[in-house]
């Protein structure tokens, strides 16, 4: 006796259920497609993630460099200030000494609070990153490409350099080539 599919009205054959290849391979584009959404799932995830570090970087540098362009502005008074009160030194004027001294231990406190620091390499090795040589001078107590002597102060802002130090670098004695 034949059986009959009553769906279809064909007869079926023993173990095996009409369509079944339509379901499994339904199930595996099912499943390659969930596979599919699942990795874009994750890289969406991933550059979710890279974007919200780079922009809290980029928050973060703003509001540590915000001020660079006021600040390099701002050490260029306290190179005149300083000018001011070496060459009050020579003609000492007490109270006016006094006060210039006073104004740049303020102007001082506020580059420190601004994250601002001074670069004074004396005795120091040469830093091509951090100073600018302006001359080369023998020298016998130093060794070479040694800061002898500061010319212009630099400064920096949170570790970024805003000026180099204008510096004399030492050089060895009879050496004509630096």
């Amino acid at each position: 006796m034949n059986e009959t599919n009553f769906a279809g009205g064909q007869p079926a054959e023993a173990g095996l259920q009409p369509g079944a290849d339509a379901t499994d391979a339904a199930l595996a584009a099912a499943e390659a497609k969930a596979q599919e959404n699942w990795n874009s799932y994750l890289r969406a995830v991933a550059e979710l993630e890279n974007y919200r570090k780079r922009a809290e970087r980029d928050v973060d540098n703003a509001r540590k460099f915000a001020i660079e362009r006021f600040a390099q502005e701002l050490v260029t008074v306290g190179d005149a200030l300083e000018a001011g009160i070496n060459a009050g030194a020579a003609n000492p004027g007490p109270a006016l000494l006094e006060g210039a001294q006073a104004t740049l231990r303020q102007l001082y406190r506020a580059f420190d609070k601004a994250g601002i620091k001074i670069i004074d390499p004396v005795s120091q090795p040469f830093d091509p990153e951090w100073h600018e040589a302006m001359v080369a001078q023998e020298s016998a107590e130093l060794p070479p490409n040694t800061v002898l002597s500061v010319i212009q102060k630099g400064y920096s802002l949170n570790g970024r350099l805003l000026r180099p130090a204008r510096v004399i670098v030492s050089k060895a004695p009879g050496d004509g080539g630096n």
